[in-house]
């Protein structure tokens, strides 16, 4: 195509102005690439983290924080879990421990979260945290001396100088406990940095004051109930157990779903605040762009008319100047693509490295394919206005041009 070959060797003869044009381009499509790379790496993990939970679980935990727990001044009794488990639709529930505690190993002390689980329900929690016992084994009825630690403790430098190997015996709250496997890794540091001890082992060695008060529960519904429906049901029959006024209960009762979905909000809201920003360079490219091809015009104004003297239609000068504008906008766009993969790529690792292994990024050709577009489709419709003014120059007028 004679208009094709044209543009490129016009731009080539402008390969100053040209590189400037395409680095504005460039650096907003480098931007929206690997956030959105990211963005799709999280909204991945949480597909996985779904359909390997499933959406059977509930979370019974305090109000008054958002992560199960961790609120010193509400617990879930014995009781409560025994009337709950009566309540029609229940499948399986399991109360958990959790509180701070001191880990020693060899000269070395740090605090984590503990927690406190019954052995006979780890497969229920295994399923809801999507993690199973990577190293070793996990956790009997009768281990009041065994503890099972996250991922992290296993690595050099991460927790400890050096890291803990099965077998090693460690101190918890200063009473011995061997280690007798490790947790696969879950992808956050606080995830990979808890430890699990039996629940018999929580009640009467590390905080027998704390028997009968579970820092929260796992509930699996029966699948012939909606898990929103069995969650409003066990909200309300809890809170009349409890005595409590509507709107006024210490605790809430949510789905797995509604969890991961509070989560995917706040995710989406912050890829948006970013995106906006990328967008925002990428109109700056566009103006650029437009400035770039109205200076092309009227220093191409004789050549223009010379072009239409020997016979150039409108629509061939039109198209002459989109196809540069449009060039311009895909060869920002390839080039913003490979430096957003690296960058998203490293960034993938160092997010790795600091113990936040949920925050990958992917690459899916619909990412790809849309970013080149979008580049595209960016530098035509800047180029649109100067190539109409170009198209519309008339050849006596341009002929006398200086």
């Amino acid at each position: 195509m004679e208009e094709l070959k044209y543009a490129i060797r016009s731009l080539t003869h402008r390969r100053l102005r040209s590189f400037l044009t395409i680095l504005s381009i460039l650096i907003g499509i480098t931007a929206i690439f690997a956030l959105i790379s990211f963005g799709l790496g999280i909204n991945d993990y949480i597909d996985t983290l779904a359909q390997e939970s499933g959406v059977d679980k509930l979370f019974l935990q305090s109000k008054g924080t958002s992560t199960p727990g961790t609120d010193a001044n509400f617990y879930i009794s014995e009781e409560d879990l025994h009337f709950i488990n009566k309540i029609n639709g229940v499948n399986e529930l399991s109360g958990i421990y959790m509180s701070v505690a001191e880990l020693e190993f060899r000269k070395d002390s740090n605090f984590y979260f503990v927690m406190g689980m019954e052995p006979k329900k780890m497969k229920l929690l295994d399923e809801t945290f999507t993690v199973s016992v990577e190293k070793g084994r996990n956790l009997k009825v009768g281990d009041l001396n065994k503890v099972v630690l996250g991922y992290n403790y296993q690595l050099d430098k991460k927790i400890f100088d050096h890291g803990i190997k099965l077998g090693d015996k460690v101190k918890l709250n200063k009473l011995q406990f061997e280690v007798i496997g490790f947790y696969g890794e879950i992808g956050t540091p606080r995830d990979d940095s808890q430890m699990y001890v039996a629940q018999e082992a929580f009640e009467t060695l590390l905080y027998p004051e704390s028997k009968d008060k579970f820092g929260y529960a796992v509930i699996r519904a029966d699948s012939n109930i909606p898990p929103n429906e069995l969650a409003d049901k066990i909200n309300e029959k809890l809170r009349k157990h409890k005595g409590q006024k509507e709107g006024e209960e210490d605790f809430f009762v949510q789905t797995f779903e509604d969890a991961i979905g509070a989560f995917t909000s706040i995710i989406d809201i912050l890829n948006g605040v970013l995106i906006l920003i990328a967008l925002i360079s990428l109109f700056v490219a566009s103006i650029n762009i437009m400035n770039t091809m109205y200076t092309a015009v009227l220093e191409r104004t004789k050549e223009i008319g010379i072009m239409k003297s020997i016979g150039a239609k409108n629509k061939s000068i039109l198209l002459i100047f989109i196809l540069e504008s449009g060039f311009l906008g895909l060869v920002g766009g390839i080039l913003g693509i490979f430096i957003g993969w690296i960058i998203a790529s490293m960034g993938g690792k160092i997010a790795s490295s600091a113990g936040y292994a949920m925050l990958q990024p992917i690459f899916p050709w619909y990412l790809i394919a849309g970013c080149l577009f979008f580049a595209f489709f960016i530098g035509t419709l800047a180029g649109l206005l100067p190539a109409k003014q170009a198209a519309k120059l008339k050849p006596v007028d341009a002929l006398r041009y200086e």
